[in-house]
Protein backbone atom coordinates (compact mmCIF):
# COMPACT_ATOMS: atom_id res chain seq x y z
CA UNK A 1 0.00 0.00 0.00
CA UNK A 2 1.61 3.36 -1.19
CA UNK A 3 1.14 7.05 -1.24
CA UNK A 4 -0.53 7.07 2.32
CA UNK A 5 -0.42 10.76 3.49
CA UNK A 6 -1.16 11.80 7.08
CA UNK A 7 -1.19 14.45 9.23
CA UNK A 8 -0.47 15.29 12.81
CA UNK A 9 -1.94 17.53 15.24
CA UNK A 10 -0.18 18.14 18.71
CA UNK A 11 0.85 21.79 20.12
CA UNK A 12 3.88 20.06 22.30
CA UNK A 13 6.66 20.27 19.61
CA UNK A 14 8.58 17.29 21.22
CA UNK A 15 5.73 15.07 21.28
CA UNK A 16 4.68 15.64 18.01
CA UNK A 17 8.43 14.92 16.55
CA UNK A 18 8.15 11.69 18.86
CA UNK A 19 5.04 10.59 16.88
CA UNK A 20 6.31 11.44 13.33
CA UNK A 21 9.62 9.20 14.24
CA UNK A 22 7.83 6.45 15.64
CA UNK A 23 5.56 6.51 12.19
CA UNK A 24 8.83 6.77 10.22
CA UNK A 25 9.95 3.89 11.86
CA UNK A 26 6.99 1.42 12.12
CA UNK A 27 5.10 2.21 9.00
CA UNK A 28 7.99 3.69 6.40
CA UNK A 29 5.26 4.16 3.80
CA UNK A 30 3.78 6.65 5.62
CA UNK A 31 3.93 10.35 4.14
CA UNK A 32 3.78 12.76 6.78
CA UNK A 33 2.53 15.61 5.38
CA UNK A 34 2.02 18.31 7.82
CA UNK A 35 2.34 18.87 11.40
CA UNK A 36 -0.38 21.87 12.63
CA UNK A 37 0.23 23.01 16.70
CA UNK A 38 -3.40 23.17 17.25
CA UNK A 39 -6.77 22.42 16.10
CA UNK A 40 -7.41 25.31 14.23
CA UNK A 41 -4.31 24.82 12.16
CA UNK A 42 -4.68 20.91 11.82
CA UNK A 43 -8.06 21.92 9.73
CA UNK A 44 -6.84 24.77 7.70
CA UNK A 45 -3.87 21.95 6.70
CA UNK A 46 -6.03 19.13 6.57
CA UNK A 47 -8.10 20.95 4.18
CA UNK A 48 -5.50 22.12 1.72
CA UNK A 49 -3.51 18.27 1.89
CA UNK A 50 -6.73 16.21 2.12
CA UNK A 51 -4.74 12.94 3.86
CA UNK A 52 -5.76 9.88 4.31
CA UNK A 53 -5.01 9.25 8.28
CA UNK A 54 -5.69 11.95 11.01
CA UNK A 55 -3.51 11.80 14.26
CA UNK A 56 -5.15 14.10 16.66
CA UNK A 57 -4.54 15.53 20.04
CA UNK A 58 -7.71 15.55 21.83
CA UNK A 59 -6.31 18.55 24.26
CA UNK A 60 -5.16 21.52 22.16
CA UNK A 61 -5.28 25.19 22.85
CA UNK A 62 -8.17 27.30 21.07
CA UNK A 63 -9.82 23.92 19.40
CA UNK A 64 -9.42 20.15 20.79
CA UNK A 65 -9.22 17.24 18.17
CA UNK A 66 -12.87 16.58 18.45
CA UNK A 67 -13.97 19.78 17.21
CA UNK A 68 -11.37 20.08 14.45
CA UNK A 69 -12.96 16.35 13.20
CA UNK A 70 -16.15 18.09 13.60
CA UNK A 71 -15.17 21.42 11.58
CA UNK A 72 -13.81 19.39 9.09
CA UNK A 73 -16.68 16.59 8.44
CA UNK A 74 -18.97 20.03 7.96
CA UNK A 75 -16.66 21.01 5.29
CA UNK A 76 -15.05 18.36 3.71
CA UNK A 77 -17.96 17.38 1.37
CA UNK A 78 -17.21 20.59 -0.34
CA UNK A 79 -14.14 18.78 -1.96
CA UNK A 80 -10.94 20.20 -3.03
CA UNK A 81 -10.79 23.95 -3.97
CA UNK A 82 -9.04 22.64 -7.38
CA UNK A 83 -12.32 20.55 -8.61
CA UNK A 84 -11.23 17.10 -8.38
CA UNK A 85 -13.14 14.48 -6.47
CA UNK A 86 -14.13 14.22 -3.17
CA UNK A 87 -12.20 11.60 -1.57
CA UNK A 88 -13.37 10.19 1.51
CA UNK A 89 -12.85 11.37 4.77
CA UNK A 90 -9.27 10.44 6.56
CA UNK A 91 -9.58 7.85 8.94
CA UNK A 92 -8.86 9.17 12.58
CA UNK A 93 -7.08 8.74 15.34
CA UNK A 94 -6.67 10.19 18.61
CA UNK A 95 -3.93 11.02 20.69
CA UNK A 96 -5.05 11.10 24.64
CA UNK A 97 -3.30 11.36 27.79
CA UNK A 98 -6.64 9.79 29.45
CA UNK A 99 -5.87 6.13 28.94
CA UNK A 100 -9.23 4.88 30.79
CA UNK A 101 -11.32 7.65 29.05
CA UNK A 102 -9.53 6.54 25.91
CA UNK A 103 -10.59 3.06 26.57
CA UNK A 104 -13.93 3.84 27.35
CA UNK A 105 -14.67 6.35 24.36
CA UNK A 106 -13.33 4.41 21.43
CA UNK A 107 -13.44 0.43 22.44
CA UNK A 108 -16.83 0.61 19.84
CA UNK A 109 -15.67 3.77 18.14
CA UNK A 110 -15.26 3.99 14.59
CA UNK A 111 -11.81 5.49 15.49
CA UNK A 112 -8.77 4.42 16.87
CA UNK A 113 -6.33 5.98 19.39
CA UNK A 114 -3.15 5.87 21.11
CA UNK A 115 -2.30 7.36 25.10
CA UNK A 116 0.76 9.47 25.39
CA UNK A 117 3.53 8.78 26.17
CA UNK A 118 3.07 6.47 22.82
CA UNK A 119 4.47 3.31 22.74
CA UNK A 120 5.90 1.29 19.99
CA UNK A 121 3.81 -1.63 20.74
CA UNK A 122 0.35 0.42 21.16
CA UNK A 123 1.06 2.33 17.71
CA UNK A 124 2.25 -0.87 16.13
CA UNK A 125 -1.38 -2.08 16.05
CA UNK A 126 -2.93 1.08 15.44
CA UNK A 127 -0.68 1.58 11.89
CA UNK A 128 -2.12 -2.62 11.37
CA UNK A 129 -6.00 -1.36 11.49
CA UNK A 130 -5.03 1.57 9.93
CA UNK A 131 -3.19 -0.41 7.08
CA UNK A 132 -6.41 -3.16 7.37
CA UNK A 133 -9.11 -0.36 7.14
CA UNK A 134 -7.72 1.59 3.93
CA UNK A 135 -7.40 -1.89 2.10
CA UNK A 136 -11.17 -2.05 3.29
CA UNK A 137 -11.38 0.89 1.44
CA UNK A 138 -10.62 -0.15 -2.04
CA UNK A 139 -13.52 -2.43 -2.48
CA UNK A 140 -15.98 -0.64 -1.16
CA UNK A 141 -17.90 1.81 -3.40
CA UNK A 142 -17.03 5.52 -3.67
CA UNK A 143 -20.39 6.38 -3.14
CA UNK A 144 -20.86 5.18 -0.33
CA UNK A 145 -17.32 6.66 1.76
CA UNK A 146 -18.06 10.10 0.25
CA UNK A 147 -17.17 12.16 3.07
CA UNK A 148 -16.85 9.94 5.73
CA UNK A 149 -20.32 8.15 5.93
CA UNK A 150 -22.41 6.63 8.72
CA UNK A 151 -19.05 5.30 9.85
CA UNK A 152 -17.67 8.69 10.88
CA UNK A 153 -20.85 10.20 12.09
CA UNK A 154 -21.05 7.01 14.93
CA UNK A 155 -17.60 8.00 15.60
CA UNK A 156 -18.51 11.81 16.28
CA UNK A 157 -21.88 11.08 17.79
CA UNK A 158 -19.85 8.97 20.45
CA UNK A 159 -17.15 11.32 21.23
CA UNK A 160 -19.46 14.22 21.42
CA UNK A 161 -21.39 12.53 24.28
CA UNK A 162 -18.21 11.79 26.36
CA UNK A 163 -15.77 14.24 26.16
CA UNK A 164 -15.81 16.88 28.84
CA UNK A 165 -18.04 20.03 28.41
CA UNK A 166 -20.46 18.33 25.99
CA UNK A 167 -23.32 17.96 29.02
CA UNK A 168 -22.82 14.24 30.42
CA UNK A 169 -19.71 12.85 32.42
CA UNK A 170 -16.71 12.43 30.85
CA UNK A 171 -13.62 11.54 32.56
CA UNK A 172 -13.79 10.39 36.00
CA UNK A 173 -14.46 12.75 38.44
CA UNK A 174 -15.72 15.24 35.86
CA UNK A 175 -19.81 15.87 36.85
CA UNK A 176 -22.27 17.80 34.71
CA UNK A 177 -22.78 21.33 35.77
CA UNK A 178 -26.48 22.54 36.71
CA UNK A 179 -29.04 22.99 34.22
CA UNK A 180 -30.15 26.23 33.01
CA UNK A 181 -33.62 27.44 33.77
CA UNK A 182 -33.42 30.78 33.02
CA UNK A 183 -31.38 32.78 30.02
CA UNK A 184 -30.13 37.08 30.86
CA UNK A 185 -29.62 38.18 28.17
CA UNK A 186 -29.05 41.41 26.20
CA UNK A 187 -31.87 43.36 24.38
CA UNK A 188 -30.40 47.02 23.56
CA UNK A 189 -30.17 48.67 27.32
CA UNK A 190 -31.96 46.03 28.79
CA UNK A 191 -31.76 42.32 29.98
CA UNK A 192 -34.36 39.84 29.10
CA UNK A 193 -35.33 37.08 31.71
CA UNK A 194 -36.12 34.19 28.81
CA UNK A 195 -37.56 30.96 30.32
CA UNK A 196 -35.43 28.40 29.04
CA UNK A 197 -38.45 26.17 27.48
CA UNK A 198 -38.97 29.69 25.48
CA UNK A 199 -35.52 29.35 23.43
CA UNK A 200 -36.21 27.89 19.70
CA UNK A 201 -32.28 28.19 19.19
CA UNK A 202 -29.24 29.23 19.83
CA UNK A 203 -26.73 30.49 17.22
CA UNK A 204 -22.90 30.96 17.52
CA UNK A 205 -22.13 35.11 16.51
CA UNK A 206 -18.40 35.45 16.68
CA UNK A 207 -17.99 35.99 20.35
CA UNK A 208 -21.84 35.89 21.40
CA UNK A 209 -24.53 33.90 21.20
CA UNK A 210 -27.77 35.04 19.75
CA UNK A 211 -30.71 33.60 21.93
CA UNK A 212 -33.84 32.96 18.95
CA UNK A 213 -37.27 33.09 20.48
CA UNK A 214 -41.06 33.52 19.46
CA UNK A 215 -40.31 37.27 20.03
CA UNK A 216 -37.14 38.38 18.76
CA UNK A 217 -33.20 37.86 19.20
CA UNK A 218 -31.35 38.43 22.28
CA UNK A 219 -27.27 38.30 23.31
CA UNK A 220 -25.90 36.30 25.57
CA UNK A 221 -21.84 36.92 26.44
CA UNK A 222 -21.00 33.08 26.93
CA UNK A 223 -19.35 31.11 24.02
CA UNK A 224 -21.81 27.83 22.56
CA UNK A 225 -18.93 25.32 24.38
CA UNK A 226 -19.41 26.82 27.23
CA UNK A 227 -23.47 27.38 27.33
CA UNK A 228 -23.95 23.48 25.93
CA UNK A 229 -22.76 21.28 29.37
CA UNK A 230 -26.17 23.76 31.00
CA UNK A 231 -28.32 23.05 28.68
CA UNK A 232 -30.42 19.83 28.55
CA UNK A 233 -29.36 17.40 26.17
CA UNK A 234 -32.99 15.60 26.07
CA UNK A 235 -34.45 18.95 24.70
CA UNK A 236 -31.77 20.84 23.14
CA UNK A 237 -30.10 19.31 20.20
CA UNK A 238 -26.61 20.74 18.48
CA UNK A 239 -27.21 20.34 14.66
CA UNK A 240 -24.06 22.46 13.23
CA UNK A 241 -21.09 23.11 15.30
CA UNK A 242 -22.46 27.02 15.57
CA UNK A 243 -26.41 25.83 16.17
CA UNK A 244 -28.35 24.16 19.01
CA UNK A 245 -31.96 23.68 19.15
CA UNK A 246 -35.24 23.03 21.31
CA UNK A 247 -36.42 19.86 19.68
CA UNK A 248 -39.88 20.77 20.37
CA UNK A 249 -39.58 23.74 18.13
CA UNK A 250 -38.73 21.36 14.93
CA UNK A 251 -42.08 21.03 12.55
CA UNK A 252 -39.88 18.91 10.33
CA UNK A 253 -36.73 17.78 8.56
CA UNK A 254 -36.24 18.11 5.21
CA UNK A 255 -33.87 16.59 3.09
CA UNK A 256 -32.85 18.03 -0.58
CA UNK A 257 -31.49 15.63 -3.93
CA UNK A 258 -28.08 15.89 -2.38
CA UNK A 259 -28.59 14.74 1.13
CA UNK A 260 -28.46 17.91 3.18
CA UNK A 261 -30.96 18.08 5.89
CA UNK A 262 -32.71 21.75 6.79
CA UNK A 263 -35.21 22.11 9.54
CA UNK A 264 -38.42 23.89 9.41
CA UNK A 265 -39.68 25.23 12.57
CA UNK A 266 -42.91 25.73 14.09
CA UNK A 267 -44.50 29.10 13.42
CA UNK A 268 -41.19 30.59 11.55
CA UNK A 269 -40.46 31.43 8.49
CA UNK A 270 -36.44 30.62 8.77
CA UNK A 271 -34.69 27.53 8.89
CA UNK A 272 -31.66 25.61 10.25
CA UNK A 273 -28.96 23.85 8.59
CA UNK A 274 -28.36 20.37 9.87
CA UNK A 275 -24.25 19.54 9.88
CA UNK A 276 -24.11 15.94 8.40
CA UNK A 277 -22.67 15.07 11.73
CA UNK A 278 -25.28 15.18 13.49
CA UNK A 279 -27.69 14.09 10.56
CA UNK A 280 -28.00 10.75 12.65
CA UNK A 281 -30.75 13.01 15.10
CA UNK A 282 -33.12 12.69 12.21
CA UNK A 283 -33.36 9.48 10.80
CA UNK A 284 -36.81 7.73 10.56
CA UNK A 285 -37.61 5.22 13.27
Amino acid sequence: MTNIRALIAEDEPLLAMALAGALQRLWPELAIVAVAENGIAAVQKALEERPDVLFLDIKMPGQSGLEAAQELADVWAQGPQDGTQTQPFPLVVFVTAYDEYALAAFEQAAADYVCKPVSDDRLTRTVERLKDRLQARLHKPQEDERSGGSELERLLGQLHSLLPGAGTTGMAGTTAPQRLSLIRAAVGNQVRMIPIEDVVYFEATDKYVTVTTQEGESLIRTSLKELLPQLDPERFWQIHRGTVVNNRCIAAAVRDEAGKISLRLHDRSDTLTVSRVFAHLFRQM
